[in-house]
């Protein structure tokens, strides 16, 4: 039993200039892309190739007309293909649905996936100043007056494993893993209907269980099927996530929900663990977990058991200890023989943070002020604790043009934001070296490795890239398997066509 499979992070940056009332957000991203670009002058003509994408692909098993959906989710569309930066590190830079995106390379382990992650924020940065452009991105998520854009995640599962069940019990992961895993907001409802804070700040722009769609009637279960792989294969890519700024929050994001995936993969029989689960209304529960900062509230499963989200995650805690131990053997204690250091540090974290929001369920908001241990792991915790902070200080309230200017700057990138100022109080896992070493070098372990060492050693060859090929100006690398074309992998003739 293992956390690592191929996995991967695509980040979506909120923007603004100094200046006008009127900028042109499209602009401005197109701006950030040529900086970025600008950084790597030798690989600026490679192309991003489309040819083997299909976004209308659903993993329900149709296709959906080209001519009957939203031009948006079109994210093949020939109008797209020059607002790309591929990138030596094996990411992808690009323009999407007028926001900056950094789409990390694949990669094996959540400790990669957060390095990774954490290594486009440090492009963005460079090319930023670099280019001397006065334009502020944000790793966040909302604007506070109903724009939202994603923060999204994508998992490589055996195709073996029926569609059905995996949307069943993501969306109980989705609806109590924010738990831990949000990164807090001010304002509740899309436009902040309600003066508040919440501790996802993309929960409440989700109104369907399962659907295609993306900026649209958002679905907590996202049904694009685009592997990038072989067919033994689906990519389940996931949408309901928030963008942290903490270390803790984002490995466990990962972490968590491939650990899931790999039981759901073994367990011979899941079928009665995914009933006695199944919430009865996960829209509702996604909504109100957010909204209830005392961890206490409770959500009906289909079987009408009554469960606070704490609880439905000790639930899914235990159902993986009981995959792991049919699957390996156990310590004198109980406890799996986990196989790798990845997974004992997801498995070790998920118990510390569920340890640490029982205290948060016992405590009132005079003690959770105080919970400076907690917070550390806890990114909504830690930001309503300096926001609420300062609202008693001020006497003021959550509908506070402060608040919400406050809640703005923890997700800029600038080094005179709030998280910048707070950072120190996090429980750091990734390394600044570590992170910088990612922004310029493949991982070693996945096909990123081939795509971003060609760039880097042999930009004049490359025509274009793609997840799954290199075309090169005398033959194409077909990279199917994720697996493979590795640091490991030698390219030679036998691999183009």
């Amino acid at each position: 039993m293992s956390v690592r499979r191929v996995m991967g992070t695509e980040t979506e940056y909120g923007i603004s200039a100094r200046g006008g009332e009127y900028e042109n957000h499209a602009q401005l991203s197109f701006d950030v892309i040529q900086a970025v670009a600008q950084l790597n002058p030798r690989t600026q003509h490679v192309r991003w190739d489309y040819g083997s994408e299909n976004p209308v692909q659903d993993a329900r098993g149709y296709a959906m007309p080209r001519a009957h959906v939203r031009s948006d989710l079109l994210t093949d569309s020939p109008a797209l293909r020059a607002t790309n930066a591929p990138q030596v590190n094996g990411a992808r830079v690009y323009v999407d649905h007028a926001h900056p995106e950094y789409s990390s390379p694949e990669v094996l382990t959540p400790r990669d996936a957060v390095t990774y992650n954490r290594s486009g924020d440090e492009i963005m940065r460079r090319a930023l100043e670099t280019s001397g452009q006065q334009i502020t991105l944000y790793r966040s998520n909302v604007d506070g007056k109903g724009a939202s854009w994603g923060s999204h995640e994508n998992y490589l599962v055996e195709r073996s494993v029926p569609f059905e069940q995996l949307a069943t019990l993501f969306t109980v992961h989705a609806a109590t893993r924010q738990i831990f895993t949000g990164s807090g907001r001010v304002g509740l409802g899309q436009a902040s209907e309600e003066p508040g804070f919440q501790i996802s700040q993309r929960a409440d722009y989700f109104t369907q269980k399962v659907g295609l769609q993306t900026t649209f009637d958002r679905p907590i279960v996202n049904t694009r099927d685009e592997p990038h792989a072989s067919d033994a294969y689906r990519r389940f890519h996931v949408i309901v996530g928030d963008a942290n700024r903490m270390d803790v929050p984002e490995l466990l994001k990962v972490g968590t929900t491939s650990l899931l995936f790999w039981a759901l993969e073994h367990d011979a029989n899941p079928a009665t663990f995914l009933e006695s689960i199944a919430l009865a209304d996960p829209v509702s529960a996604l909504h109100d977990v957010s909204h209830d900062l005392s961890v206490t509230q409770t959500y009906r499963t289909l079987q009408g058991e009554e469960l606070s989200a704490v609880q439905f995650q000790l639930r899914l805690r235990s159902w993986v200890y009981a995959v792991a131990a049919s699957t390996y053997d156990t310590d004198s204690r109980g406890e799996p023989l986990w196989p790798d250091d990845d997974t004992k540090e997801v498995v070790a974290l998920w118990t510390q943070v569920l340890k640490d929001l029982l205290k948060v369920s016992k405590a009132s908001a005079d003690e959770r002020l105080s919970m400076t241990e907690e917070a550390g792991r806890l990114e909504w915790l830690l930001k309503w604790q300096i926001l609420e902070s300062m609202r008693r200080r001020k006497a003021t309230h959550w509908s506070s043009p402060l608040l919400k200017a406050m809640d703005i700057s923890w997700g800029s990138l600038a080094q005179s934001s709030l998280w910048e100022k707070v950072a120190s109080r996090s429980q750091r896992l990734i390394s600044q070296g570590r992170i910088d070493t990612a922004a310029k070098n493949p991982p070693e372990d996945t096909r990123a490795y081939t795509r971003g060492r060609v760039l880097a050693e042999r930009p004049e060859e490359v025509i274009a890239v793609s997840w799954d090929t290199v075309t090169l100006a005398d033959g194409v690398l077909h990279m199917d398997d994720p697996y493979t074309f590795t640091a490991q992998h030698k390219i030679d003739s036998t691999n183009r066509s």
